[in-house]
């Protein structure tokens, strides 16, 4: 679901409004997702995010938990201004590597406005470019990826081994109770990663797999949200399952929804009472005192019964800190199930998003 697109428009100072207003797109029920073109951006639309986590394995064995995210925001200006400069579109991108032998997260930002050959989000294929960091889809199909931090870099090629993996209703994804809360949403599960991770100036090997989420949309949080859970998993039998929950100040769920395709293809999509999300130990952080549930049991309704899916992380402390740059802190880390490896997103603990 990965809302924190809605956090980066307030970064930029973007009016807030839970419903889009007519300067924006909406989100449809029923407008088909077409490909390639989808992988490209949708500059009508006031948010939009290509989003990339991961488990990586080095050539010592070694397991990492990698991010690799590029956002675009449509500000809200004049679209008749006639300025070479104004922001009519904005880009920020954010990289992370969790690596247990550190314990915290390693991490970078870069933020520009569209245009003048620093930062570029093209329409009819992916290929979004932010100065020296990229992410673009090849003519053959698979994703480079290429960001520089100061404390590590990443080269990455990102193959699909699976068919585009829709969310919601053909990729029309409800995220709150009005037909407008709502964004197009495509995920692809199972990349098979290969490229190199460069730390310390030292270049080594690396091979994992990864998941991909595509979201656009123009609408923020609902009323009363204060954050939400969300986990991507890829499970060893080649099933792929997307959970999430938006949350009130009381703990109570606004919203949730998601998703398991099966590895014969078969897809179940899961209504709000479907989804749980259980705390079974949380973790606080030395820094900002938030207190974050890190160990969950997610358990989603199937047609044949209820399945839970116990996540602990590959180490807790994998809390970002992004108030140097304008936005929240969160956690978001790389986390184990019996069979399977993905990512869990939590925000509003340190403080409710105020959006």
């Amino acid at each position: 679901m990965r809302w924190l697109a809605a956090i980066f428009a307030l970064f930029l100072g973007a009016t807030v409004a839970v419903q889009a207003d007519s300067h924006f797109a909406r989100v449809q029920q029923g407008v088909p997702l077409t490909f390639p073109s989808d992988h490209g951006a949708h500059p009508d639309f006031r948010l939009e995010w290509w989003y990339v986590t991961g488990w990586l394995t080095t050539e010592d064995g070694s397991e990492l938990g990698f991010q690799v995210t590029f956002f675009r925001s449509r500000p809200e200006i004049d679209p008749a201004n006639p300025s070479r400069f104004a922001p009519s579109q904005v880009l920020f991108a954010h990289a992370a590597l969790s690596d247990p032998d550190v314990g915290r997260l390693l991490h970078g930002e870069r933020a520009a406005r569209a245009g003048f050959g620093i930062a570029e989000a093209p329409t009819g294929d992916a290929a979004v470019v932010l100065r020296d960091w990229s992410l673009k889809r090849e003519p053959d199909g698979r994703f480079a990826a290429e960001v520089s931090t100061p404390d590590f870099a990443l080269t990455l090629t990102l193959t699909p081994t699976q068919e585009i993996f829709l969310q919601g209703d053909e990729g029309y994804s409800r995220k709150g109770l009005g037909p407008n809360d709502a964004s197009h949403y495509y995920s692809m599960p199972h990349l098979e990663v290969a490229g190199t991770l460069t730390r310390e100036g030292a270049a080594s090997s690396v091979t994992g797999t990864a998941w991909l989420d595509r979201e656009w949309s123009s609408n923020f949080l609902s009323p009363g949200a204060v954050g939400w859970e969300w986990v991507g998993l890829n499970l060893d039998d080649g099933g792929a399952l997307v959970a999430f929950r938006i949350r009130a100040d009381d703990d109570r769920t606004v919203w949730a929804g998601g998703s398991l395709r099966r590895p014969d293809g078969s897809v179940t999509r899961f209504a709000p009472g479907d989804v749980t999300f259980i705390a079974v130990r949380r973790w606080r952080s030395p820094r900002t005192d938030a207190l974050y549930p890190v160990e969950q049991v997610l358990t989603v309704r199937l047609p044949e019964g209820e399945r839970s899916f116990p996540m602990s992380p590959l180490f807790d402390d994998q809390e970002l800190d992004g108030r140097a740059t304008g936005l929240p802190i969160y956690w978001e880390g790389a986390v184990r199930t019996p069979g399977g490896r993905g990512y869990l997103e939590l925000t509003g603990y340190a403080s409710p998003l105020s959006l």
